[in-house]
């Protein structure tokens, strides 16, 4: 890979990872505009239940929550680990360690949410973890703000790819999540996910083993953007890929004063984003039912799982 931007040296010189291409120089101890340095921090590294059914199942998913984050999304939910505030060092080593501990809790899977600024790490830690017989599948839990070369470091280690799909409205992106090209970056994104994984696979138990699942967050008062967002995954990628609509949109302090995003998305509105769906053609998917934007999918950030016992 010479020549390529990306930089293969684990401590990432020059840093062109993600599209900010910040160009940070974090092997001198330098911090991305994604927040991370030289060193891998996370957060957590625990069963997780609350992802899709075929993903957490009933033994849970060996979730590994990685600080930092290339966007800056005004209503983050996770804003504790996103801006890079919580979490700690870990080594290569230990993080192939921590997959191997997770895979003896009888995890379904091991899922790395928003790991994109620590690619090179993260390949080196699954090599390291497959070598020692790490065999459960491995989840890729991503804003989809990623580019398509450096996803392809992946290709044969990821067997599940869980992208969001945010927008498709570059105002609404770069108003959002100060991303302009966001919609631009996650198409591009997406399609290189599903040429690597281009079918779905599941166990016995429905527990899926390989495959594609776009998220959307319905954001309140933007169920039009839902709209587009369900059709062009639909007609882009048809029964190839589960589209999974969320409702759990929960404000934050940051937005409490939006007259949009200083609310949740009501019911009705989540409704008519469902029924689109179905008179789309849209089979294969996931909703949440009932009073789960009540409910809060925010661990606590509390170290679980990163040091060794």
């Amino acid at each position: 890979m010479n020549g390529n931007p990306l930089r293969e040296e684990r401590n990432l010189p020059g840093c062109r990872l993600c599209p900010r291409a910040c160009g940070a120089d974090r092997a001198a101890g330098e911090e991305g505009l994604c927040g991370a340095g030289k060193e891998i921090r996370i957060a957590r590294a625990a069963l997780h239940f609350w992802e899709e059914p075929c993903i957490s199942g009933t033994k849970g998913s060996g979730a590994v929550f990685f600080s930092g984050c290339p966007l800056r999304c005004v209503y983050c939910q996770n804003r504790e680990i996103s801006r890079g505030l919580a979490g700690a060092s870990v080594s290569v080593e230990r993080l192939a360690e921590i997959f191997m501990e997770l895979q003896e809790q009888q995890a379904n899977n091991i899922n790395l949410v928003t790991a994109g600024h620590y690619l090179p790490q993260v390949r080196e830690a699954l090599l390291l973890a497959k070598g020692r017989g790490l065999s459960v599948p491995v989840v890729y839990n991503t804003s989809s703000y990623e580019k398509p070369e450096a996803l392809r470091m992946l290709e044969g280690l990821v067997d599940i790819y869980l992208p969001d799909l945010k927008y498709l409205d570059p105002d609404l992106a770069g108003n959002y999540s100060k991303a302009l090209d966001y919609p631009e970056r996650a198409m591009e994104a997406i399609q290189e996910m599903v040429r690597q994984v281009p079918e779905p696979e599941f166990d016995s138990r429905g527990i899926m083993k390989k495959g594609v699942i776009v998220r959307h967050l319905l954001l309140p008062g933007h169920v039009r953007e839902g709209k587009r967002i369900v059709r062009y995954l639909h007609e882009t990628y048809g029964n190839r890929i589960y589209i999974s609509l969320m409702n759990q949109y929960t404000p934050t302090e940051a937005v409490k004063t939006d007259s949009l995003l200083g609310r949740k998305a009501t019911k009705r509105e989540y409704e008519r984003l469902l029924n689109y769906a179905m008179e789309t053609g849209v089979e294969q998917g996931f909703f949440q039912e009932g009073d789960t934007a009540r409910e809060s999918f925010i661990p606590p950030f509390d170290l679980e799982g990163v040091y060794s016992k």
